[in-house]
Formats: C-alpha cells, structure tokens, sequence
C-alpha cells in the first residue's frame, strides 16, 4: 500500500499525472515556439510534472535508482524554471534561463517515457531487451536531438520575439 492505495492504482495514478504532465509541456512548448507565455498551461506544466517527479520516490525502493536521479535532477531543473519564470519574471537571461529549464525537465519526461515503453511494451521490449541494444539507443538520440533543436527554436522565437499573452 502507498498511501492508502494499491500499487497498481498509484502506478495509474502516477502515470496519468506523467502523462498530463507530457500533453502540457508539448502545449507550453509550442507556444514557446510561436512567442507566447501560456500563462495557464505553464503553471499546470510546471505543477504537474513537479508532482510527476514527486510521486516517482513514492514507490518502494531499497537503494537510489536511475530513476531516482532523473527525478532528483528534474526537481532542479524545475525549481529554476520556476525562479525564472516567477521569482525573477523572466526578465534578461532569465527568460532564456526559464525557457531552457522547462524544456529539460519535459525532456526528462519524454525520456523517461521512452524507457517505460521499451520496458512495458512487448514489441519494443523484444527489439530492446536490456536497452542498450541499437533501437533503443536510436529512439533516445531522435529524442534527444529533436529537444535541443527545439530548445534552441524555443529561445530564439520566445527569448527574442515579442512575448504575447495567450
């Protein structure tokens, strides 16, 4: 029990939080992309995937695991991203700074999604049993380069372009 709930239902739980969590910062992105702050959707991003992080040390453990350090390094990532964008109203570096942070902790996100799928979903656990063999390695690089182009295209468009409220 965790929290008064099964493992499975915290599992569910957590991983439609993560999931929200993801389909928010794809919103918030795209409006970075196109030079606008989302007011809303960016406080539900940066809420739901702080909780994402969060609920992740809920599950039993016995020693620090890979996912731990993802979530720890997440946790702060995000707390920057939320001086930045709250303490510090973006103004100068800071809203290249907030920019770059919520992207990373998104990035982190769909990171660990990656690992979910190869490990849960049996057409790629066949292809990548151990997760180091090549389609594995290949699906996190696509990832990987995919978010530092678009987080280079996000500072540029939002850090420079005029910033509408939508």
């Amino acid at each position: 029990m965790i929290l008064g709930m099964s493992l499975a239902t915290y599992t569910t739980i957590h991983v439609a939080i993560s999931l929200a969590g993801i389909f928010s910062g794809f919103v918030v992105l795209f409006g970075l992309l196109a030079g606008k702050r989302l007011n809303g959707w960016t406080a539900v991003f940066l809420t739901i995937t702080v909780l994402t992080s969060v609920t992740g040390f809920g599950f039993p453990f016995t020693h620090l695991l890979p996912s731990h350090k993802v979530a720890i390094i997440s946790l702060v990532v995000l707390a920057i991203a939320i001086l930045a964008r709250y303490a510090f109203h973006m103004a100068g570096v800071w809203r290249s700074t907030y920019v770059v942070t919520a992207m990373i902790a998104l990035y982190l996100n769909v990171f660990v999604l990656v690992v979910q799928s190869f490990e849960k979903v049996p057409a790629l656990k066949a292809l990548a049993p151990t997760q180091s063999e090549r389609p594995f390695v290949v699906a996190q690089l696509v990832v990987l380069t995919a978010f530092v182009l678009l987080i280079i295209l996000a500072v540029r468009k939002f850090s420079h372009g005029q910033q509408r409220v939508a």
